[in-house]
């Protein structure tokens, strides 16, 4: 069974692993970081208080958000297609009224996960303003009141 739990200290190594591995296994995406640097990265997150992560017997997955915006969410390779990312970003969606989040233009598995999701594109960028110089798109989602 999957539970969130807010990360601590000594989830750092796992969050960093498990973005370094979705880099590694990315062809289109550039290695600029070591993996140490990941997860000095992830530290950075939990210390600032914006990562929650899925756990069962291990972290299979984790979201980094400050505030309003989404900073990063990824799963385990070997745990995908489970609904564990559906389970932290609705997470996510239930604590905030609006959300928003970049992804890069060539992800586009991410672009359609986020669209099932009610997210929405609201602006497309040459990847000048991000690490990867990677055009990316800005995605935006609003609670709609019933």
């Amino acid at each position: 069974m999957t539970r969130l739990r807010p990360a601590t200290p000594l989830d750092a190594g796992r969050v960093g692993a498990i973005l370094s591995a979705w880099v590694d296994e990315t062809p289109w995406m550039p290695r600029i970081h070591t993996r140490a640097e990941d997860i000095g990265f992830a530290g950075l997150m939990v210390e600032r208080g914006w990562v929650t992560v899925s756990e069962s017997e291990t972290i299979t997955g984790f979201l980094a958000r400050n505030g309003d915006d989404i900073h990063a969410l990824y799963i385990d390779p070997a745990a995908r297609g489970q609904g564990i990312g559906s389970t932290l970003l609705t997470d996510a969606m239930r604590r905030k009224d609006q959300l928003t989040l970049w992804t890069f233009q060539a992800n586009t598995r991410a672009q359609a996960f986020y669209e099932r999701h009610g997210f929405a594109p609201v602006e497309h960028t040459d990847g000048a303003g991000n690490d990867e110089g990677l055009p990316d798109i800005r995605y935006h989602w609003q609670r709609i009141d019933a």
